[in-house]
């Protein structure tokens, strides 16, 4: 039942994103729309990197076998692209940050609502990376949980930016 909810809301936040950036936000400048189309590939990353936490949810609450089984060696290929889904995310995403700070800032000013939330968010990415790298350094049970809570906030500030409006 979860694991539907979940999926749906993935499905969701993609279709929406698609729709609200491409339909509801177009943009004449080709430098702006490329800053969409970074936007749109991070999200994407960011959530495939977030559904490991769902990925090991299920393996903890399911007691189906079979499921356990083919998710357990699913997220083992998919861990070995963790680090490198999130740098290459981060990258596109300080791509999208650079292409809005130089465009937009000048145009709606630096300290409108979609650019606060656009710090906010890539503050918590770095802070997500971090906590990422000390995991990844001595996994614990504290590093586990820190890395975690950074990531969900994340999520919430990146999406609390996506449908901020201009």
């Amino acid at each position: 039942m979860y694991h539907r909810l979940w999926t749906f809301g993935n499905i969701a936040v993609i279709v929406f994103s698609i729709v609200y950036i491409w339909f509801f936000r177009p943009h004449d400048s080709s430098l702006l729309i490329t800053a969409q189309l970074l936007a749109q590939m991070g999200v994407i990353l960011f959530l495939i990197n977030i559904n490991m936490y769902f990925i090991f949810l299920v393996i903890r609450k399911t007691s189906v076998r079979k499921v356990k089984i083919r998710l357990a060696k699913f997220s083992r290929h998919l861990m070995k692209w963790h680090i490198k889904i999130a740098l290459l995310a981060t990258t596109i995403i300080v791509g999208h940050a650079a292409i809005n700070f130089y465009k937009l800032g000048p145009l709606v000013g630096f300290n409108h609502l979609k650019l606060l939330s656009g710090y906010l968010s890539i503050t918590l990415l770095f802070l997500t990376l971090i906590a990422g790298y000390l995991r990844h350094k001595k996994a614990s049970g504290f590093r586990r949980k820190f890395h975690l809570l950074t990531a969900f906030t994340f999520l919430g500030a990146f999406l609390l930016h996506m449908f901020v409006f201009i």
